[in-house]
């Protein structure tokens, strides 16, 4: 550890993440990164690509600590250190730099990094088809639906802000909105499968 810096456990460091200690987080970022970063160079990567490898597993982390889901069961740098190497291998993959599939390199440490990783894609992947579909919704139906949903706007500042003559009307139109919004994004989900 560099001079003024705490020393922290796996332990600390999940308590420290959930407190939004930022020095935590940015001491537990340099102290796992060499080891990914030798993994990743050591694997037909560059140091730019060890850092956003390692960026992403950090983030998966980060992420399950802060909402709770991450059930540890080996040490935060076994962990990371899965996480870090299947999303390397699967860039690599992606590249076609390496040939076979992702099951056929070195047994897979069981950690539930895996589990994880592959909810948190599915989780972008669902994120990614929902801002598509407001896209494609248009207007007035994805200014309603963000106030409501994501500004948390009541229905009587939205009945004024588009002008409906009352609170369930604007309530009736949010409502035909979100049931094309459904639509929309289960046929777009549908496409991307």
């Amino acid at each position: 550890m560099g001079k003024g810096q705490p020393s922290y456990t796996d332990e600390e460091f999940v308590a420290a993440i959930r407190r939004d200690d930022d020095r935590a987080l940015a001491q537990l970022y340099r102290l796992h990164f060499p080891m990914i970063s030798h993994y990743v160079l050591q694997n037909s990567g560059t140091d730019d690509e060890a850092k956003d490898v390692y960026q992403e597993g950090v983030m998966v982390f980060y992420e399950k600590v802060r909402d709770g889901s991450l059930e540890l069961s080996c040490q935060i740098k076994t962990y990371l250190y899965a996480v870090c190497r299947r999303l390397w291998l699967k860039r690599l993959a992606e590249k076609t730099r390496f040939g076979g599939r992702l099951d056929d390199h070195e047994p897979f440490l069981e950690t539930g990094a895996e589990a994880d990783l592959e909810r948190a894609e599915e989780k972008e992947r669902q994120l990614g088809t929902m801002a598509q579909s407001l896209d494609l919704i248009g207007e007035p139906c994805r200014s309603l639906l963000e106030g409501f949903y994501l500004l948390d706007k009541s229905m009587q500042q939205l009945t004024d802000e588009f002008g409906y003559t009352n609170a369930d009307n604007a309530k009736n139109q949010k409502y035909k909105c979100l049931v094309r919004l459904k639509k929309l994004f289960f046929n777009q989900y549908q496409e991307s499968n």
